[in-house]
C-alpha cells in the first residue's frame, strides 16, 4: 500500500494511492486534534475477506470519487468505477505560500478520459479542498464524492435548503436475514423533519440515534437558493461539527448513507457502525441511469456530465470543534470567511470562499 500525506498548517491529509481513497484528515483546531473521516475496521485488518469484493470495499475509507455512482452497467468497472477501485499517481505535490497542492492522476481511463484529482490545503484554514477534471473521452459519466464519517454517539443533522428527501423503489437490504432499514421504499417529502418510515409514522432526517441498527440510502435535491450546498453533521461524542460543501450547478444531489450495524454479513457483519455517508453528486444510481431516463432527470436534476470538452467539479470537506451538539442553521461564505450560524451561537472561520465557482454554470 502506498500512502501519500499532503500537510499545511493545522492540517494534513493522506491518500490512499492503491484506490485513491483518503485514507486520514487530521485537523488541529483550538488546541484539539480532530479527524472527520471514517475508515473501514477491516481494512489492514488480519483478517479474510469475501473473494469478490471490489478493492473500492476493501479499501474502504473517508472519501473518494465515484465515476460511475454505483453500477458501472455501461464501460465494464467495479461497483463506483475505476476511480474507486484502481491505482492513482502522483503528478505534483508541493508546498505553496499558503499551503500545499497536489495533483493525482488515474491510470485508467474512464469512458476515455483522463482524470486528476486536485488536492489543495490553506494554512490555517480547517478544510480539503477538492477538485477532479476529466480531460477528452466521450459519453457521458454520472459522477459523485463518498465522503464517510462515524460517531459513537450519534449526531445532529443540518442542510442547505432541500426540494424534497426520496428513497429509491427497494432499500438497500430487503432480506431481513441479512439486514435491516427504517426508511420506507419508495417514498418522498419535502418535509425532511418527517420523512416516512417503514413501520409507519416518520423518522427525522436530522438524527443520527446509535440505537437505530440500520442501512438507509436516500437522495436529498437542492432547492434553488443561490449559495453553497452544504451539510453539517455534529457529533456528539466526538463534540465536533463535520461541514461537506459544494456547488449545486455542478452537483445537484446530496445522498445520504446511514450504515449503522444494517448489514449482517461479511465484511460489514453488524460492525460498522455509527458511520454516515454524505454523497454529493450528479448521478442516479447506476451508469446507463444516470445516462438515460430517470426520475431525477424528470424533476429537472442534471445526472451525468457530458464528456469531451473537460469538465471539473469541486467539493469540500472540513470540520472544527463544537460543544453543545446543535449544528448551524445557516452558512455563508464571502470575503475568505465562512459565517456559520445557529439560534444561540455564531461564528466565522477562514474559507476559500471563491473556490466553490457559486454563481457560474457548470458543465453539462
Amino acid at each position: 500500500m502506498t500512502i501519500s500525506t499532503i500537510k499545511a498548517k493545522g492540517i494534513s491529509v493522506s491518500v490512499d494511492l492503491t484506490v485513491g481513497h483518503l485514507a486520514d484528515m487530521v485537523i488541529d483546531r483550538d488546541g484539539r486534534q480532530l479527524k472527520p473521516l471514517h475508515r473501514a475496521p477491516w481494512v489492514d485488518a488480519p483478517e479474510t475477506l469475501p473473494k469478490d469484493l471490489p478493492q473500492g470495499t476493501v479499501r474502504l475509507s473517508g472519501d473518494f470519487l465515484c465515476a460511475p455512482f454505483s453500477r458501472s452497467d455501461v464501460e465494464d468497472a467495479p461497483l463506483h468505477g475505476w476511480p474507486a477501485n484502481s491505482a492513482w499517481d502522483v503528478v505534483d505535490s508541493a508546498a505553496t505560500v499558503d499551503g500545499w497542492r497536489a495533483v493525482f492522476r488515474l491510470r485508467h481511463k474512464v469512458m476515455g478520459a483522463s482524470v486528476d484529482k486536485i488536492l489543495t490545503l490553506r494554512d490555517d484554514h480547517p478544510f480539503l479542498y477538492q477538485e477532479h477534471v476529466f480531460s477528452g473521452g466521450h459519453g457521458a459519466i454520472s459522477v459523485a464524492h463518498h465522503p464517510m464519517t462515524a460517531m459513537t454517539n450519534g449526531g445532529r443533522l443540518a442542510f442547505s435548503p432541500k426540494r424534497f428527501a426520496a428513497t429509491l423503489d427497494d432499500p438497500l437490504e430487503p432480506d431481513p436475514a441479512r439486514g435491516r432499514f427504517m426508511l420506507a421504499y419508495p417514498a418522498r417529502s419535502a418535509d425532511l423533519s418527517r420523512f416516512p418510515a417503514a413501520g409507519g409514522g416518520t423518522l427525522d432526517l436530522a438524527e443520527y440515534r446509535m440505537d437505530d441498527r440500520r442501512e438507509d440510502f436516500i437522495t436529498l435535491v437542492e432547492a434553488d437558493h443561490g449559495g453553497p450546498g452544504w451539510t453539517a453533521l455534529a457529533r456528539q461524542a466526538e463534540e465536533d461539527l463535520v461541514l461537506v460543501l459544494k456547488n449545486p450547478a455542478e452537483l445537484p444531489i446530496t445522498m445520504l448513507w446511514f450504515s449503522n450495524g444494517g448489514r449482517d454479513y461479511a465484511p460489514w457483519s453488524g460492525r460498522h457502525r455509527g458511520v454516515l455517508g454524505i454523497e454529493d453528486g450528479r448521478a442516479a444510481v447506476g451508469h446507463a441511469a444516470s445516462i438515460g431516463d430517470n426520475w431525477l432527470k424528470r424533476e429537472g436534476v442534471a445526472t451525468a456530465f457530458a464528456l469531451g470538452r473537460g469538465v471539473s467539479f469541486r467539493h469540500v470537506i472540513g470540520a472544527m470543534p463544537l460543544s453543545g451538539g446543535e449544528p448551524p442553521q445557516g452558512v455563508t461564505t464571502a470575503n475568505g470567511r465562512m459565517r456559520l450560524a445557529a439560534g444561540g451561537w455564531t461564528r466565522e472561520v477562514p474559507f476559500d470562499s471563491g473556490f466553490l465557482r457559486i454563481g457560474q454554470p457548470a458543465a453539462s
